[in-house]
């Protein structure tokens, strides 16, 4: 007998281990604030050596877009496989969630932003019950999930999110045969880096940089673009460290990477902008050999290297739930390109909004198919260019206000300045790649135009718009009486020390803790994800928590065994 049991865990033991080896890690290797300024675009200014390898072995999209402009309602998208506007996570930024699990205390007065006289306070995004972190799922699969450490999902992380999430966060630190999700988001080339580095060693000689039509050949100018470069190549030593860390732990060739970055560039007239400018994004997909056939993309998608059909931002989530093998779930609005569940028809559009960035507010929406952008301007009367106060950091921001009142600015370098915008704009992408020659009137273009129009109503019909709501309204919505609602206490079941776990607040996440400690656990206490029933090893503490996504977590229940 004892024979027989040695023998079928020995079974049970092999048998995970190969299901563990099958499985790939994944690393995200994401940056912030930049365009597809690379030699892989076309753009050698740079020099990237170890992005230049990567995409080598890897796969170049050349279509992939942003779904805003700018990082916190870019990155709700991305955790959750929704379009902001879906969610009400379309402004920029809600409060000062930004890094790791947040601040998760809003300071309601005082502090917040004053739009055109009217105050909205600081608070943590209330999305629909039913919509969670997609790691949240990967984590249910078996996967040890890590961020480091940038969350800025407009509302505060909850602990069954990730395992680890601050800067500490490390894809060594993940048990051993257990895959890994690990997110790292490199900083350097972010917008305040313009004049946060702006003394530090220029690698980029200012006269050779390109310039696109919209900004004028200035030596200021010259400078901040230069200094963008410079912070790409530091960018490049980066992401090589962490590839080289992975192939001296063995790790490469079992481990999917992607790169990319969060939105479009830093400079004026790139970040915040629902143009190509702002949304388009630079993206590199690297599939060991072993793992192309379950875990890649359609072979007919990929010509040379490279995909040109489009991708949006809301894909990434049901892409990594795919591989991860967890059913995407039907409310995602994104559709995986990667994995056994990948589609194999294409996008035909990409869409994209703009809301409120800091101080400004407007609307608008953006389709894109293949070669021509749609934009409708639900605010013609604001103008197309937002003074807001973090952009005048950058000298050439400045600069660039100095030469358009001096008029010296041409047609091109004019046109984000316009006081009036056009109701719909519309741009060839292919012709205009800078999207500064507005063809709305163009008779030629009718049926396109009808096209797309069509296709932003229709996509509008399908996903709502929350943009039309004020967004103080929203927010006494998400939170009644300007107070922030409470996520109800977890309820324990136990029959022996086989617990159950529940909640009565609808769409709550409940985290466990089993520990022989008695203490007071913190955010950072390694919180299990609980989605079955659990068993519980005599003498031990087993603390509970729960949290719907933009209610305040639950008071800790503790029980011991």
């Amino acid at each position: 007998m004892r024979k027989i049991v040695l023998t079928l865990i020995l079974a049970f033991v092999t048998f995970n281990i190969f299901a563990q080896k099958d499985r790939p890690n994944i690393v995200w290797l994401t940056c912030e604030d930049i365009s597809p300024t690379l030699s892989m675009y076309g753009d050698s200014t740079a020099k990237t050596p170890n992005l230049d390898q990567l995409a080598k072995e890897g796969v170049v999209f050349d279509n992939v877009f942003a779904v805003v402009g700018v990082c916190a309602p870019s990155r709700s998208s991305i955790i959750t496989g929704m379009y902001p506007t879906s969610i009400g996570t379309m402004h920029m930024r809600t409060a000062l969630d930004a890094q790791s699990w947040g601040k998760r205390k809003y300071k309601k007065r005082g502090m917040g932003i004053d739009i055109n006289g009217d105050h909205v306070p600081q608070y943590s995004a209330v999305i629909p019950s039913y919509v969670k972190c997609f790691s949240e799922y990967m984590r249910e699969t078996g996967y040890y999930c890590i961020n480091n450490h940038k969350t800025d999902y407009q509302f505060a992380a909850p602990v069954t999110a990730w395992d680890e999430n601050n800067t500490k966060g490390d894809w060594a630190h993940s048990p051993k045969g257990k895959p890994f999700f690990y997110v790292f988001n490199h900083g350097v080339t972010h917008e305040s880096q313009i004049w946060r580095r702006k003394d530090k060693p220029m690698t980029v000689d200012p006269d050779i940089v390109p310039l696109p039509s919209y900004y004028p050949d200035d030596p200021v100018v010259r400078k901040d673009v230069a200094r963008n470069y410079s912070n790409i190549e530091v960018l490049d030593q980066q992401i090589g460290e962490k590839i080289q860390r992975l192939k001296d732990a063995g790790l490469y060739e079992n481990t999917i990477i992607f790169f990319f970055s969060d939105h479009g560039g830093p400079l004026p007239r790139g970040k915040r902008l629902h143009y190509d400018s702002g949304l388009k994004v630079p993206f590199i997909v690297r599939i060991p050999e072993k793992y192309k056939k379950k875990y890649g993309l359609d072979p007919s998608w990929v010509k040379n290297g490279r995909v040109e059909n489009l991708i949006s931002f809301v894909d990434l989530a049901p892409t990594l739930l795919s591989i991860a093998g967890y059913e995407i779930p039907e409310y995602m609005q994104g559709q995986a390109f990667m994995g056994p569940q990948r589609v194999n028809e294409p996008r035909k559009y990409i869409f994209g909004t703009a809301d409120r960035f800091d101080e400004h507010t407007d609307r608008n929406r953006i389709v894109r198919d293949s070669r021509y952008l749609y934009v409708r301007n639900y605010h013609p009367e604001i103008p197309a260019y937002k003074d807001i106060a973090y952009r005048r950091n950058i000298d050439m921001m400045n600069r660039l206000l100095e030469l358009h009142k001096l008029g010296r600015l041409n047609s091109a370098q004019n046109y984000w300045f316009r006081l009036y915008k056009t109701k719909e704009e519309f741009y060839d992408c292919k012709t205009d790649p800078d999207n500064v020659h507005n063809l709305i009137d163009d008779p030629k273009y009718k049926d396109k135009i009808e096209e797309l129009r069509q296709a932003m109503d229709n996509w509008l019909a399908e996903v709502g718009d929350m943009g039309e709501i004020p967004e103080k309204e929203m927010v006494l919505e998400m939170w009644p009486k300007d107070i922030q609602p409470e996520t109800e206490r977890p309820v324990v079941n136990a029959k022996g020390r086989t617990v159950s776990l529940s909640c009565d607040t609808k769409g709550a996440s409940i985290a466990y803790l089993i520990s022989d400690k008695d203490f007071e656990p913190d955010l950072d206490a390694g919180w299990q994800v609980y989605y079955q029933p659990i068993k519980v090893p005599k003498g031990k503490f087993l603390y509970v928590m729960s949290q719907r996504i933009g209610y305040k977590e639950s008071e800790i229940v503790k029980n011991k065994f």
